[in-house]
């Protein structure tokens, strides 16, 4: 007997006959396996006795047992918690294993303040504000989105409004996304109102809204408003759709979470369908690897304590009245004891054998089934939209509004020659191009492009400020601190305190703001950093393929415009005929002396002043 193993002997004569948590760890310290028993010594000393009749998974753990640890608690729910928590720290390698632990997305409204928001969020906690979802198939929860979109002005801004705000309206309300209660736009009880109607659609509750807005239809349709009735006309559709994926046959309850299990192998898919007032509002996916050896009742176990404990039941504010379950488990009441003191009422379990609960456990079952074929397929059913990526960039950045209005500059020189600058506006998370800006950088700086910068971010936005155009809420600098500084201070010069500053150094594409002295390094697969390399990228062509055309124009100019008698007007005429001064010098004089204006004397003059 090893030293180790004598060591492991010794802390089994002494375990206490109570409920706790035990943790088996090999020789490095590392925990290989946590698990929870109602009497530790009878559940630990079990795994070193009557090894022959062991799985081979769990052979295979003592054999690697080196040492272990053990917490006694008060009760076998706070054993069950106390499990979950330690699971999900440690990841431990012969616990059942997720294979994509996601946080899942969910819709969060901000009911807590005066001027609630309503965005997409993967955490959830106990503040008092709504949450909808888990969302794994993110159709539904974006389909919902779109129809709050196009029917309410929330606002997107991180203001706390009303005590903090801006000097005028974001670029939302310019395109009739707000209303601006930010500047006193909208009344409190006018947005409230408006709040009411979102949860209504966030709960399911579509008839009544439907109503609604297909009489605002009907009068902007009479009104001759085809635009807005053409809106709510898609609105419409949306809510339709909406009751069409949400709707299941009403069961007594109506507030059921219900679970699914299927198992293929050593891979294994569980479901979970949460189900109110009769509405089937997500489903929530988790896979399972190398479960071979696992029972259904053990796995089924392992899904409702990392479905509820192991994220934290006590931030839920959407606990169900019952769960449905498709087997039994050792810790149902457990369970329902702590989903009950969680939820501030009584939650049931139930394992349906026939009717109406059965056929959904049945349901659930079956999407289980299509979820394991998921894995195979590779489908991925958190997929976002590209344009979510802006509220990404206002997580990253710590922005007061989602920056829907960029515009990145660069600077681009031939050794200190030909300087310019480019302004490429970016909409949305997509190029604008018609509002591509581009200039000649006169201020004669040479080299230093923290002064150009500055000059061309000075002129772009007092163009913007004259013309009346929004300014744009973020501004993405190519380069390090020194071209943000010269950024900032055209900010200065111009007294806009709004815009948001970012610059991007090439080198290591770290980000740097104003105010920080660190910079945010962001992983190379983020997409805000992939974002900002595309908006770089393209700012950079644009002020290269200008400052090769005036290079190019020079190099001609030095040629043609030497020439005595060769204008500006004969030198267009000349290069559109030949097409380039190479073509011009391979010309014969009766060709050249064929172009409009030009005598057969000047033809000479120029193929002699030419070389050719």
């Amino acid at each position: 007997m090893t030293k180790a193993r004598a060591a492991v002997e010794e802390r089994l004569a002494r375990l206490p006959n109570r409920p706790g948590v035990y943790l088996f760890k090999d020789e490095a310290g590392t925990v290989l396996y946590v698990g929870k028993a109602n009497s530790l010594r009878a559940r630990v000393r079990s795994y070193f006795r009557g090894q022959k009749s062991h799985s081979l998974k769990t052979r295979e753990l003592v054999r690697h047992i080196a040492d272990l640890e053990t917490i006694v608690v008060g009760s076998e729910v706070e054993a069950l918690i106390l499990e979950a928590n330690l699971i999900k720290e440690h990841q431990a390698r012969f616990n059942i294993q997720l294979r994509d632990d996601k946080q899942y997305p969910y819709i969060k409204v901000t009911v807590r303040e005066p001027f609630p928001r309503v965005y997409v969020t993967r955490r959830v906690t106990n503040d008092g504000n709504r949450y909808f979802g888990p969302y794994t198939s993110v159709g539904t929860m974006r389909q919902a989105l779109e129809v709050i979109k196009r029917l309410y002005t929330v606002r997107s801004c991180r203001y706390a409004l009303p005590t903090e705000h801006p000097e005028r309206p974001c670029l939302d309300y310019h395109i009739g996304r707000c209303l601006a209660p930010c500047v006193g736009l909208q009344s409190e009880d006018s947005y409230r109102g408006m709040v009411a109607e979102i949860l209504d659609i966030l709960e399911g509750e579509t008839e009544a809204i439907r109503g609604a807005v297909e009489r605002q239809m009907q009068e902007a349709s009479g009104g001759l408003d085809f635009e807005r009735a053409a809106r709510l006309r898609d609105a419409i559709a949306g809510l339709d759709g909406l009751a069409r994926e949400q709707r299941v046959q009403r069961v007594r309850g109506d507030d059921l979470d219900v679970f699914g299990l299927a198992r293929d192998g050593g891979r294994a898919a569980a479901v979970v369908m949460r189900i109110r007032r009769g509405v089937l509002l997500g489903i929530e996916t988790l896979r399972f690897e190398d479960v071979g050896e696992e029972t259904d009742a053990d796995l089924l176990g392992s899904v409702a304590s990392r479905y509820y404990v192991g994220r934290g039941a006590e931030g839920r504010t959407d606990l169900p009245r019952e769960v449905v379950l498709p087997t039994s488990f050792a810790d149902l009441g457990a369970l329902e004891e702590i989903l009950s003191g969680s939820a501030h009422w009584r939650v049931s379990t139930l394992v349906p054998q026939r009717g109406e609960k059965r056929r959904l456990a049945d349901l659930a079952n079956e999407n289980a089934r299509h979820a394991l074929e998921d894995v195979t397929t590779g489908l991925d059913p958190t997929r976002d939209r590209a344009e979510d990526v802006l509220y990404d960039v206002q997580e990253k950045l710590d922005l007061k509004i989602v920056p829907r209005l960029m515009v990145c500059f660069d600077i681009s020189h031939t050794q200190g020659s030909e300087n310019v600058g480019s302004a490429v506006v970016f909409e949305n998370g997509e190029p604008k191009k018609a509002e591509y800006r581009r200039m000649k950088i006169v201020g004669g700086w040479g080299n230093d492009d923290f002064r150009s910068m500055n000059e061309v971010v000075t002129r772009y936005l007092r163009r913007r400020k004259e013309e009346e155009k929004p300014i744009p809420d973020l501004l993405v600098i190519d380069g390090g601190k020194g071209q943000l500084g010269a950024a900032v201070e055209a900010l200065r010069e111009l007294e806009l305190a709004d815009p948001a500053v970012v610059a991007i150094a090439k080198k290591e594409e770290l980000l740097f703001t104003p105010g920080r002295s660190e910079p945010i390094r962001l992983s190379r697969r983020d997409r805000t950093l992939h974002l900002f390399q595309r908006m770089r990228n393209e700012a950079h062509r644009f002020a290269v393929v200008y400052n090769r055309k005036l290079r190019r124009k020079r190099t001609l100019s030095s040629g043609l415009g030497e020439v005595p008698g060769v204008g500006p007007q004969r030198q267009r005429a000349l290069l559109k005929r030949f097409g380039s001064l190479s073509g011009v010098k391979r010309a014969s004089v009766d060709e050249i002396a064929r172009v409009s204006g030009i005598s057969d004397a000047l033809a000479i003059r120029i193929l002699t002043y030419l070389g050719s």
